[in-house]
Formats: structure tokens, sequence, C-alpha cells
């Protein structure tokens, strides 16, 4: 039977039953004819069968394994514990997952106030998770089955698989290994370890013994043994030692200098296993995969998702479904390695990218949603326009350790070739049903103003930015140059603002060309490390004498695991050890927020307050008019 509900409810496809999704309830697994169930996942996030989802990946990656594979979304961790009791022991292993975002950047705001919303949640309820599910869930199913192994997956985890700054208890705590007690922890893109782990315990391999497999992380007694020898850690460099929980809690230059190495080996091909003491024990972080091959996407991205929610939610709107329901991700990572992101800690940062059949297939699916009306609303990744990007000597990227291939610098070793997303854009323009594919992804136009040594490259970076701008914008292109001062975009590893503004030109030449009425957003952050109330001020007027009122603003909230938040909470800059100041006060963040909004009547007399205190008397003109003979 076929059913289409308006405003976002469920849509449910002719001939679609509850059996083609993972079962959630008791009932539906003994539909299915099961006894038991080999592995049972927790998520904080609702359950929607897309590859955009992670329990759904997983799940879908477990079941294509032969895993009989249960989700239990959104389990109640209140009362008598009856969710995590429904479905009993799995035969193998309990995987846990916070969800789509850290719990904590999804419950509170940067100023920490506490959001009345979930996304990730039916009709967006809030309150249907706890903070920090990663731990909460691991210790009741740890009190209800001590015998059965748990593993950790997704981001809260994976940000917070070592030392790590928490802004929301503003203190520094240990690897979540050490407070949640999980068996292992899988940091990143899950897929590869995964089906490792499931090899093994296929074979006949105990958990225990378990201790090798690239991209995970467990507790080990001190001393940690001597690796073991095999296929697996043929290619594994030294081990390299951190500085202990208890060193860092004592010394923040040590925490800093420890970030250094864990950002490195997480952007290195060849990479060191980690090791860091605390209390008695050592964390122990196996170096990753390589980067994902195309037929493993492809692998992945082909599983028989049904791109719906759960039944279970009919009636009832997901908005982050909704947002990328009629989108399709056509590659993972980033090597732009801006200091507040977390994209390359939890992808890498090289570039893995699908085959153009595994993308037009996903987007002929799409065609058979009968709420798709022709609109693409993405065809991105991480970053729009790095798809099949990589270095032109790849013996080179196996050496490199820097985090980014575009700061300060553009990388020589770059083979920044925009043909083959074009020839993307044109094969799926070119499918029937398809009216217009948009790119909602963020661009790198640092990447399309380059001058490559290559004319090949360049005339490819133009041909994209006008394919881009004509064909490809649904009213409003979003870009991020989310500063104006020299030396902050420095301290976010972002390119000068000048090239904004050269883009900002060409955008307008462009649209004009074609007759276009498009608008160009810019993104920006406040109080981000080594921001001050003088830099705020002169990106209000840099934006206002750009005819810029500015929307899409931020201020910098500290997560776990990126660069510019231990320069947050350390008071150094992890490379260079120099001092980095920062706004911490609420008093402080607002005064750096205010400038966003300098054309708001609300907000004239404090900025201008402000700005005889900070000595800048020339900004009153620039900003008011006032003082103008």
């Amino acid at each position: 039977m076929q059913s289409v509900c308006v405003f976002g409810v469920l849509r449910t496809f002719a001939g679609m039953k509850t059996e083609d999704w993972l079962p959630v309830t008791k009932k539906e697994v003994e539909a299915r004819g099961w006894d038991e169930v080999d592995v049972i996942l927790f998520s904080g996030d609702a359950y929607v069968d897309h590859p955009s989802f992670g329990a759904a990946v997983i799940g879908r990656v477990l079941e294509a394994e032969g895993m009989r594979t249960a989700i239990v979304p959104q389990p109640d961790w209140r009362g008598d514990y009856r969710d995590f009791k429904k479905l009993g022991r799995p035969r193998l292993f309990f995987g846990v997952s916070a969800g789509a975002m850290d719990s904590m950047v999804n419950h509170y705001t940067a100023n920490k106030r506490l959001r009345s919303d979930d996304a990730y949640t039916p009709n967006r309820r809030p309150g249907m998770r706890p903070d920090y599910p990663s731990i909460v869930y691991t210790r009741i199913l740890k009190e209800l089955y001590p015998d059965v192994p748990v593993v950790l997956g997704g981001i809260e985890a994976s940000m917070r698989r070592l030392t790590h700054y928490d802004y929301w208890q503003d203190r520094l705590k240990p690897g979540i290994l050490v407070e949640s007690r999980a068996d292992l922890l899988i940091y990143g893109m899950g897929e590869l370890p995964l089906r490792e782990l499931v090899g093994r315990l296929k074979a006949g391999e105990s958990f225990e013994e378990i201790k090798n497999i690239r991209q995970t992380v467990y507790l080990a007694a001190a001393p940690v043994p001597d690796r073991e020898t095999g296929e697996a850690e043929r290619h594994w460099k030294e081990d390299l030692y951190l500085f202990s929980h208890e060193d860092c809690l004592a010394d923040k230059k040590k925490q800093a200098r420890n970030f250094r190495h864990i950002e490195e080996e997480s952007n290195k091909q060849e990479a060191s296993r980690i090791l860091q003491p605390v209390g008695g024990e050592v964390i122990v972080v196996n170096p990753p995969f390589p980067p994902m091959t195309e037929a493993q996407i492809d692998a992945s991205f082909d599983l028989p998702y049904t791109r719906l929610p759960h039944p279970k939610y009919k009636g009832k709107e997901i908005a982050a479904y909704e947002m990328i329901k009629h989108s399709v991700t056509i590659h993972r990572g980033c090597f732009g390695g801006c200091a507040f992101c977390t994209i390359s800690a939890h992808q890498g940062k090289f570039i893995a990218s699908r085959s153009r059949d595994s993308i037009v297939k996903e987007v002929k699916n799409l065609l058979s949603m009968p709420d798709f009306k022709g609109y693409l609303s993405d065809l991105g990744g991480p970053s729009a326009n790095m798809y099949r990007m990589k270095g032109k000597d790849e013996n080179l990227c196996r050496q490199c350790r820097k985090p980014s291939c575009i700061s300060p610098l553009i990388c020589p070793n770059l083979m920044a070739d925009h043909t083959p997303l074009l020839d993307i854009y044109r094969e799926i323009d070119g499918l029937p049903g398809i009216k217009k594919s948009f790119i909602g992804s963020g661009v790198r136009y640092d990447l399309l103003l380059h001058d490559y040594k290559e004319e090949k490259l360049n005339r490819a970076a133009r041909m994209y930015m006008e394919e881009l701008i004509a064909r490809h914008v649904s009213g409003r292109l979003k870009v991020a140059p989310e500063h104006t001062s020299a030396q902050v975009l420095k301290l976010m590893r972002k390119p000068g603002f000048a090239l904004f503004e050269k883009f900002r030109k060409m955008f307008e030449r462009i649209n004009k060309q074609y007759g276009l009425q498009q608008q160009l957003v810019p993104y920006f952050i406040s109080a981000h490390p080594g921001c001050t109330e003088a830099d705020m001020a002169e990106l209000a007027a840099e934006t206002k004498a750009l005819h810029f009122h500015l929307e899409q603003v931020q201020d910098f909230t500290p997560t776990p695991m990126t660069l510019a938040t231990e320069m947050y909470y350390t008071g150094y800059h992890p490379y260079s050890l120099e001092k980095i100041d920062t706004a911490r006060t609420q008093e402080e963040k607002l005064a750096q927020r205010q400038y966003f909004f300098w054309y708001k009547p609300e907000f004239r007399s404090s900025i201008l307050r402000s700005l005889q205190r900070i000595g800048r008397k020339d900004l009153p003109v620039r900003l008011f008019g006032i003082g103008r003979k």
C-alpha cells in the first residue's frame, strides 16, 4: 500500500513493510523468526534508515555481515530501564552511540543555555536523551549485563577518546572509556573496523583477545604489553606516549603539547599507536585505517536503506531528516583543517569519493520517492568541492603530517581538479526527473581562486565557479570567511579576507551575466581564540562596507578535539606554544558578539561605549556616520 502524508510525516513506499527496517521492538524481532539477536545498538537519535544517520549505517553494515541486528533508539534511561531490557542480551555485543552530534552541543548553546528542541527527535521534543549518552547508556548496560561487551562509537565517543577539555563542565576529563567502562571504542567512520571486528568474532576469536584492530581504542593495565606481531600491524610505526592525564591536569602546556601529537597522528596515513596513562591504566589508540577505497565507500552507501524514518514515528516530523532527505553525499573527509572543526578528526583529511555509478544509483532511488519533486537539496560532502581531490604524488602524502592541505598555503602537491565534480553535476542534471540539483554544502572558494601551475586546473576552477553560481544555487550560496582579521584567520587556518572579497565580486559578475538575483551568505564566528573586541569592531566596519547585514553568525563553542578548543582551554597554541588570549567570560563574549548586529538600534549605545573604551575613535564614523563632516 502506498501512502503519502504532508508536513514532514512518514511516507511509505508501495509494498514496504515494517520488516524493511531493522527491528526496534521484541515483536519485530520475533516477526523475523529470530530466537536471539547478535548485536543490539543503542542510539541517542531517532531511527532514520538513511546513510546520513550513524545508527542506520552501522546497523546495515552489521546486517550485510550476516549479523541479526536490532536498534533501540532513544531509550528511556530513567526508571526501571525497561528499554535496556526489552531485547535481552545480544549474542556478541552491545553498540552504543550518542547520535549524530555530541550530546552537549545538541543540548546547550554556546552560552550554556539549555536548548528547547532537538532536531534528531520526533517533533523536536527535548529531553529524549541524557547528557553524555555514551557514558549513561554504557553504565546501565554494564549494570544489567556485566559480562556482555560494549562497543562505543559515534562523534561523541570519537572526539573524547583521550584527555579532553569539556566546556560544559569547564574541566579536563579523561578519555571516555575511563568514565563509561566500555570494552572497546571505534573512532571515526566505523565501517572498516566494525567489519574486521565481526569477521574475527565469526572466526572464533574471543572479544577479550581482539586488541589490534585499526581505528579502535581500549583500556589496558599498565604497563602495556608489547604489540602482537601480525599482518594487521605490519605498517604500524613505533608507539607514541603522551603525557598522562594527571600530567595534563597539573600543567596546561602539557595538554597543548599532547594535542599536537594527537592531531598529527590522526591525519597521517602511516600513524603511530598512541598511549596515554590515566590512573593505573593506559588508553591505547590504534592507528586509523587508510582512507576508504572507492569500492569500500560505495559498499556502505549502496546498502538497502529505506531512506525513511521507522514506521513507529508515523505522523511525526524529524527535522534533521527533513533537511537531508533529498540530498546525496558524494564524498567523505576534508583537508581544510579548520581550527574549530572536528570533521578531519572524525572523517580524516584524505578524501574518500564514491563512484559515479553509486551516486547516480542513489539519485535514481530518490526519484522514486513520492514526495520528490525533482529538486536535489545538496550534492556535496563536508566541503562541497573536494570530490576526488588527492595528492599528485601520493608517496609525499604518506610522509605528510600537516593537518591541512590548504593552510597557510595550498600544497603544490594537491591535485585540486574540479573536472570530476563538474562531470557528476552534468550527469545528474541530465537524468529524467531531475529539474535542479542544488549545492547546499559549504564551498571552499580558496580552491577556486588559487593560481595553479597547471592551466587545466585553473580552467576547471573557473568553469566550476560559473557552473555553481549559474545553475546550482538555491537563491543563497553559503560560504565561510569566518572573520576579517588576518591574525584571527591565521589562527583559524582560514584564507585572508581579501580572497572572500575577490570571490564576492566574481559572484556578483556571474549573477549579472546570467540575470540572477542570488545572495551570498557569509558565515562568521566571534570570540574565537586570539580574537579581540577591536578585531570584531573592524569586522563590523568591513562587512558594512560590503553592504552585509550579517545573519549566519555564532559564538565560538569549544568542542572536544579541536585546535581552537585547546587554545581556549590551555591558553597556548599547541604548535608554537605561544600564549593566546581568549574571551572566556559571558561579558567578554557578548561584547564581541554585539558587533555582528551594529545595524540594530538596540546595540548602538553599547557599541559606542565599547569603541570608546578600546580607543577606536575612527569606527563610529565608519559604522554610524557619527562625527562625519
